[in-house]
């Protein structure tokens, strides 16, 4: 048999999970690249690990211990493992079996920090969302923070519309500059937002049905700047830090993270992968938007 050059000399765990990708359309093109970029670095841990033989068909509970007491070991943020472990979790499933890899609360990895990091993010504050009287509101300020949503953007979205299994697609019609986007689905916890959204608007936006736009956004700003969440486009700054380093496994610039200057052969395409995606995500049309996000 013939390989291609790419993966001549691949040890056999990074040739199965190679292999297991091919010909799979499950997510879009940048969900499936991230996931094949993490799935590689999984099989680097494991065999650094002391797992050198394994093969994918036969990832048992321990491998995946193993794998969280690494992410620990190397201090990732809760985020970034959140996203690992959906990746991890397809991969479980691809091999039949799915059961092996418990809840992420089970492993200890948790929710985000809300304390500032000295960025310009804003992690929406609980206590204080919890103040916004008006439920669609609510939930339009989580939607903004789970997918980087503008104001406008999520207080239009439709999720009986916008909902697309495995992304999410913001209208034209509602985002700025006429530019629709897909935004992908990789947690657990977007998935359960949305399906809570789809409860809340039914074939509607997170707009009731006895106020307009231009009604629904005063109650928004009226709302969110008596319970101090007034400051929103930090929700976007959130989601592109957190993103950035969910993609390239270390932190953004403005973060603490390397410079982009000091980034040398495949690190600096993978900051350069990353910031096209994140760019994409957050519907911008030029990749040096992202330098006010990630720095």
């Amino acid at each position: 048999m013939h390989f291609p050059l790419a993966v001549r000399g691949m040890r056999k765990l990074n040739y199965d999970l190679w292999q297991l990708q091919q010909g799979r359309r499950d997510g879009s093109h940048g969900t499936r690249r991230e996931r094949s970029y993490a799935l590689a670095q999984m099989a680097n841990t494991l065999h650094e690990r002391g797992y050198a033989g394994l093969r994918a068909r036969n990832l048992k509970g321990r491998h995946v211990e193993a794998l969280v007491r690494d992410w620990f070991d190397r201090g990732l943020a809760d985020a970034t493992m959140m996203n690992r472990m959906a990746h991890l979790r397809w991969w479980a499933k691809e091999v039949g079996k799915p059961n092996i890899v418990r809840t992420n609360a089970e492993y200890g990895i948790g929710k985000r920090s809300h304390v500032s990091d000295g960025t310009k993010r804003r992690d929406l504050d609980l206590e204080k969302l919890a103040l916004v009287k008006d439920e669609h509101v609510r939930m339009a300020l989580r939607l903004q923070a789970a997918f980087g949503l503008r104001r406008e953007e999520a207080i239009k979205f439709r999720p009986s519309w916008a909902d697309r299994g495995d992304r999410i697609v913001v209208k034209a019609s509602t985002a700025k500059g006429g530019r629709a986007r897909d935004v992908p689905i990789l947690k657990d916890e977007q998935r359960a937002l949305l399906d809570e959204a789809r409860r809340l608007a039914g074939g509607g936006a997170m707009i009731p049905r006895h106020r307009n736009y231009a009604e629904q956004r005063k109650v928004y700003e009226d709302q969110t700047r008596k319970a101090g969440l007034d400051r929103n486009h930090g929700l976007r700054h959130a989601y592109a830090i957190d993103r950035y380093e969910d993609i390239t496994g270390w932190k953004a610039p403005a973060a603490g993270g390397p410079p982009r200057d000091g980034l040398k052969g495949a690190r600096r395409r993978m900051d350069t992968a990353a910031r096209i995606q994140i760019s994409g995500e957050l519907g911008h049309g030029r990749l040096d938007v992202c330098r006010a996000y990630l720095a």
